[in-house]
């Protein structure tokens, strides 16, 4: 209730998993209808699509955004093409 307070509208839910995931979500959607959250945390590439589709969901991040071979590799050309491929 603060951020939204202070004007904010959009916040980081992390550690999205922990604390409740796609649930916990669903709950804050009634009662702060005009927040919207970028949540990280635990979410992998398979779980995703499943918080894409929440109303009150803007974007999520995980570590599968940049695999670690990339970031090894220093592959910054690859990245466009990571953030596709659970939207689709």
């Amino acid at each position: 209730m603060w951020a939204q307070d202070e004007g904010f509208n959009t916040l980081k839910l992390f550690p999205a998993e922990a604390v409740g995931g796609v649930k916990l979500l669903k709950s804050l959607a009634s009662p702060f209808p005009d927040l919207r959250f970028c949540p990280t945390g635990g979410i992998d590439i398979k779980k995703a699509p499943e918080y894409l589709a929440l109303p009150n969901v803007l974007a999520v991040g995980g570590s599968w955004l940049t695999p670690d071979d990339a970031i090894a590799a220093r592959d910054w050309a690859a990245s466009p093409r990571w953030p596709a491929r659970p939207a689709s």
